[in-house]
């Protein structure tokens, strides 16, 4: 049996995991748009305590991949860990629409909110934990160990999920960021309708087209559970559903003392990283070149911490600055921008230059010039960094009340070309260097990298200063948004610089011609 492919060579398979994949990101990604303003708007959190809550909140969806794809390469398969999780994410936001539909009313019992919002959000991580790390994974495991079209997959993948990402906040805040916060319970049923989209789309086409290249089927549940009794054998049993559902409650007790500052969730990272480290390479089986391309995944997934915290200020500190110090109007029109819709413009422009940086790779690669994996995401840092220069820029001049549109959306193009080169890049890299044993396990590293990252954001968000007062971080003194914005530059350059220095190093490790 021949795998199905299109025209251009890619398996239908990929195109699956395409509309699965940006449904879901439709639903993430219109939630997170406004979830900074509903906790400000309507439940009237102040700033830090939001951009902390933010912070911790996107750290753990990036924490629980850990167990998803531990649980999926051992007992369940990525197709339906895949399945139960997006159910999951889809009852998180029908459970925060109800919860929004009621808000005014649960003032009186601010406990009881605060409970019910951390509940949503707990079951939303939870379930984020079982759908991401596999998904990505499915995505390599189409494609034979050489082949080098993987890159340009995750590439065209990588558009799937800025599809989802454009059309979300761009949906989420028509019908809920309206300035009447009792609208952002439209947002979270949007939300919830297209995350059931996502689960659909994969249910009905997952047999037909999710083969390898050799046509057997990818993701299934693994030979060595047939026959086998374990309580996490089934997906769908009363035993499954109830572990989940104790994640998602650890999920919002770790809300609880990271939003009190009573535990920062930092401490669970550096205890997850041990433990992995310790499972992998305890493995006698480990070769000595698997062992450096390991090396190398936990290197570079070390450098996109500064990259991801940087980015990740598009939720927070960057949806403050949209709101607040950004020109909105649109005279001719009569129509004042929604600020939630400045997060579509990061997909969009994905959507838009992802294809030019594929066929750029291509290329480059059939003239045996293209630069290796670590030096493009070198390359992606300092175009983060030049981003946040121009943002700077924008605002240095200390009378101006509001800045123009353009100087936003020109940081945002210029993010997202960092973006390209370093995100996709970065999933295909783990992908192509793990061994097979581990492969969904270190993609939840990948995404564990991406946990500190939005942990991290939410603190570097708590030190937007506020007008006419000055916030701190490791002695350097932010009193005005163009401080604030340069930390951002010189973190992210300095980043840049090591990496590259790095990159030959790294190379070699990865013995990508053996």
């Amino acid at each position: 049996m021949n795998q199905t492919a299109t025209p251009k060579g890619h398996p239908k398979g990929l195109y699956v995991l395409f509309a699965t994949e940006m449904w879901e990101r439709f639903n993430y990604y219109g939630m997170r748009a406004i979830l900074i303003y509903f906790m400000t708007d309507a439940l009237l959190y102040s700033k830090p305590f939001a951009s902390n809550l933010y912070g911790g909140y996107t750290g753990l969806v990036y924490l629980t991949p850990l167990i998803g794809g531990y649980v999926a390469d051992r007992y369940w398969g990525n197709r339906q860990s895949i399945i139960i999780g997006g159910l999951f994410m889809a009852l998180a936001e029908f459970f925060l629409f109800g919860f929004a539909s009621y808000y005014t009313e649960l003032q009186a019992s601010p406990e009881l909110s605060r409970l019910l919002f951390y509940t949503g959000l707990g079951l939303m991580i939870a379930g984020n934990g079982f759908f991401k790390p596999n998904i990505s994974s499915l995505v390599g495991q189409l494609y034979a160990k050489t082949d080098t079209r993987k890159d340009a997959a995750y590439t065209i993948f990588y558009m799937g999920i800025n599809v989802g990402g454009m059309l979300g906040p761009f949906i989420c805040g028509l019908v809920g960021n309206t300035g009447n916060p009792a609208d952002f319970k439209w947002a979270f049923l949007a939300a919830g309708i297209g995350m059931l989209l996502s689960v659909i789309t994969m249910k009905l086409l997952q047999e037909k087209h999710l083969v390898s290249h050799d046509g057997k089927p990818v993701g299934v549940i693994p030979e060595r559970m047939e026959g086998k009794s374990h309580f996490l054998k089934k997906t769908f049993s009363l035993k499954s559903v109830i572990f989940i559902l104790a994640i998602a409650a650890a999920a919002i007790g770790l809300l609880y003392l990271h939003a009190d500052q009573i535990v920062d969730i930092t401490v669970l990272l550096i205890v997850g990283l041990a433990v992995i480290l310790f499972v992998i390479f305890s493995d006698k089986e480990l070769s000595t070149v698997e062992r450096q391309q390991v090396g190398v995944i936990l290197i570079v997934s070390f450098f996109v911490i500064f990259f991801w915290s940087a980015f990740e200020q598009a939720g927070a500190s960057l949806s403050f600055f949209a709101n607040e110090q950004t020109d909105r109007d649109i005279p001719f029109l009569n129509f004042t921008v929604p600020p939630s819709w400045f997060q579509s413009l990061n997909s969009a422009f994905v959507v838009i230059f992802a294809p030019l940086f594929a066929a750029i790779w291509l290329f480059l690669g059939k003239r045996k010039i293209e630069p290796n994996s670590p030096t493009k995401m070198a390359i992606g840092l300092l175009l983060l960094a030049v981003g946040f220069l121009v943002i700077a820029m924008g605002v240095k001049n200390p009378t101006q009340q509001k800045v123009n549109m353009m100087w936003l959306t020109s940081m945002y193009a210029l993010h997202t070309w960092g973006e390209l080169c370093l995100s996709p890049i970065g999933l295909s890299l783990v992908n192509k260097l793990a061994p097979v044993r581990f492969a969904s396990l270190l993609m939840g590293v990948w995404f564990m990298a991406n946990a500190a990252a939005n942990v991290l954001a939410g603190k570097l968000s708590a030190l937007y200063p506020p007008p006419g007062e000055t916030t701190h971080f490791l002695g350097y003194s932010i009193s005005s948004l163009y401080d604030f914005f340069m930390l951002f530059v010189v973190m992210a350059g300095v980043a840049s610089l090591i990496l590259f220095f790095l990159t030959r190093f790294l190379g070699r490790w990865m013995h990508e011609s053996k």
